[in-house]
């Protein structure tokens, strides 16, 4: 018997609890609504454009890959070298561009830069790339978001450029804030290789 009542006391219960959510989800009326969830964005294309102070030639890197996560590798261009002892101020965009118009993803991570940042890591010999000081490239604790960038070159160089965009990064860890992704945690929206080279 006691068995039995039990297992009448938790199928009350269950049902209890499958009819409370159930009104919960159906309701149009919540006065605590949940938060949205922020989804993660397709990105399906990268373009960091360098200009170099002074003129000059710009140097446009670019990923794309059309298709998403479909069977076409992506397409990855470089428009030129690098030219040597030239300061180089870059910028970065992000689209979607699997929908019509396409979607700037640059500006929704403006929106939410406490929630983003860019890391550049240089392979081989090349200069490292550090952030611009222009007060656009830093979210509202000061902390960089990195859409900008600047390459100081010397001498000739090359290696490999990885731009990574992160998503809810720990902006306070152990020199995050100076571009070193070693203790930035977060997840990867967006990785990007580059071979590159200053001539």
């Amino acid at each position: 018997m006691k068995t039995i009542q039990k297992s009448k006391q938790f199928r009350l219960y269950a049902l209890a609890v499958i009819t409370a959510l159930t009104f919960s989800s159906c309701s149009n009326d919540d006065d605590n609504p949940a938060p949205p969830v922020n989804e993660e964005e397709l990105i399906t294309t990268v373009t960091a454009v360098y200009t170099p102070a002074g003129g000059g030639t710009a140097v446009t890197l670019q990923y794309k890959d059309l298709d998403g996560e479909g069977a076409n590798p992506p397409q990855i261009t470089v428009s030129g070298p690098f030219s040597k002892n030239k300061t180089y101020n870059g910028t970065v965009t992000f689209k979607n561009e699997l929908v019509n118009p396409a979607e700037d993803i640059t500006a929704e991570i403006l929106e939410e830069a406490l929630d983003h940042q860019l890391f550049y890591q240089t392979t081989g010999t090349l200069n490292p790339f550090t952030y611009a000081t222009t007060s656009s490239n830093f979210d509202s604790n000061e902390k960089p978001i990195g859409l900008q960038s600047v390459f100081v070159t010397t001498e000739a160089s090359s290696g490999t450029l990885t731009i990574t965009l992160r998503h809810e990064p720990n902006k306070s860890g152990a020199n995050v804030a100076a571009g070193d992704i070693t203790n930035a945690a977060g997840s990867t929206d967006a990785e990007v290789s580059f071979s590159i080279s200053v001539q």
